[in-house]
């Protein structure tokens, strides 16, 4: 995927005047050593180095030989982990400088102003860093409220990126991903990005200004096919989507377009996304089962899901489907009422995770609480292949049932024949869904056709 949130960050620094370089080293498939040797190269004053939880033991050993290689460059954490666990950090790493927490674009702009005047450090807002063997957690850094200020993402990709380094299942290659707001009211107990990063205060980006940006893309990126606009929840405030979509109409503007979205958008929006370009709606269902929704704080019912499904076929809009398994309540016969469900609407792809824990969020404090996290350290949080590990079991279900359920659910799902019906009528139709659909086919087929005895089990638990 694109680093997003280090590119917006890049636009503002960029803007700023500031000299920067981005290295995405997954997407380069950069060693350790050939990424050292880059920054080495480009000797700056300031490092930022994005974090996550599944990987921030390796993100600290990157810091510690970069320290060790440049030592008079500062190094500073960003992202989801190192907001949640700013004291844990910095207490037993010593060679991290400062962490930019939360909303960090501006943080950052100031920080790389005042970055040589240690005198100045306790006026930036958003920081946190070691002063007299104490960590001073600065005041938080108000979230911006004019997206409208920062510099369109595609810029910066156009400077510092190769958007043929990047690809999403769901969205025709290349692709440009962008977002056009920030923060979410939704109330979900497992979002770590509402929780930790941008907050539930929504900002939205102006029609005019999203509309502009898909201009830009479409003159400076001619080979791109389509935009993902990766928002958690594009469609809060519908009025300016459907403005939006005014303009791409009458300005004729031909991209197409991918968006997440809650069950609560409305069919004449639908229509006009439609028009607009809007090739497929990704949809949160997360369960079959009301009373698991109402536990995750999902805020949304089975019925509205039922609409949402049925005006989606009316405005002839694709929708895929996005299943969780593993909230609280949740059981062997709740899962199965989960998979009836997906079977029931009329979806174009889905996917089924167990719940992913993330510090700084009320499901990795509720799992925490109850003994439910099965893991010793933040390295089991990925298994030795890179994949992310299920570290949940609760007194109901274990990881390794939440895991082999998501299977059995996969299988069932895309192996029925009205569903490969559907599919084959698509790519007969359609070159780009043909050739998507057998790439694929190619990353899930592993999991389509797993061991039988798994299979076997997950039925046999669900019988019980």
């Amino acid at each position: 995927y694109f680093p997003l949130w280090l590119s917006y960050a890049a636009g503002v620094l960029d803007k700023a005047g500031h000299e920067i370089k981005i290295i995405d080293a997954p997407a380069k498939c950069l060693e350790k050593i050939d990424a050292l040797c880059v920054v080495q190269e480009f000797a700056p004053q300031l490092v930022v180095i994005d974090t996550s939880t599944p990987s921030i033991i390796n993100d600290l050993s990157f810091a510690k030989e970069l320290k060790s290689l440049l030592p008079l460059c500062k190094i500073c954490l960003v992202g989801t982990h190192a907001s949640a666990c700013v004291d844990e950090i910095l207490h037993a790493n010593s060679y991290i400088d400062f962490i930019a927490r939360h909303e960090y674009d501006y943080t950052l702009r100031e920080l790389a102003d005042k970055l040589n005047d240690p005198n100045q450090y306790r006026e930036i807002a958003g920081i946190s860093y070691i002063a007299d063997d104490q960590v001073i957690n600065n005041p938080d850094r108000e979230y911006i409220h004019d997206l409208d200020e920062l510099p369109f993402v595609s810029e910066v990709y156009k400077k510092y990126l190769d958007i043929k380094d990047y690809f999403y299942a769901h969205v025709s290659y290349p692709t440009i991903s962008i977002f056009s707001s920030r923060g979410c009211p939704s109330k979900c107990f497992y979002c770590m990005y509402s929780q930790v990063m941008f907050g539930k205060g929504y900002r939205k980006r102006s029609a005019k200004s999203l509309f502009d940006e898909c201009v830009y893309i479409s003159k400076e990126f001619p080979e791109v096919k389509e935009i993902l606009i990766d928002d958690d929840n594009f469609a809060v405030d519908q009025e300016n989507v459907q403005e939006f979509c005014n303009l791409m109409i009458k300005n004729n503007v031909k991209l197409n377009w991918t968006v997440q979205v809650r069950v609560d958008l409305k069919y004449e929006t639908m229509v006009l996304m439609k028009k607009a370009g809007c090739k497929l709606l990704v949809a949160g269902f997360e369960s079959g089962n009301q009373q698991i929704l109402d536990n995750m704080h999902k805020g949304i019912t089975l019925d509205q899901s039922l609409r949402f499904n049925d005006d989606a076929k009316k405005a002839r809009m694709r929708v895929h489907g996005c299943f969780m398994v593993g909230n609280p309540g949740e059981t062997q016969e709740t899962m199965m009422e989960t998979l009836n469900f997906a079977k029931k609407l009329r979806l174009d792809t889905v996917q089924f995770f167990p719940l992913m824990l993330y510090p700084g969020t009320e499901a990795y404090d509720w799992a925490k609480s109850n003994g439910f996290i099965k893991a010793e350290n933040y390295r089991e949080w990925l298994k030795e292949d890179g994949m992310h590990n299920c570290v949940l079991s609760t007194d109901k279900v274990t990881n390794q049932e939440l895991v082999d359920f998501c299977d059995y659910a996969r299988k069932k799902f895309y192996l029925r024949p009205s569903y490969m019906m559907m599919k084959l009528g698509q790519c007969l139709t359609n070159k780009e869904d043909a050739v998507r659909t057998v790439k694929a086919f190619g990353t899930f087929r592993k999991y389509l056709f797993k061991s039988v005895n798994v299979l076997k089990k997950v039925e046999e638990r669900a019988q019980q």
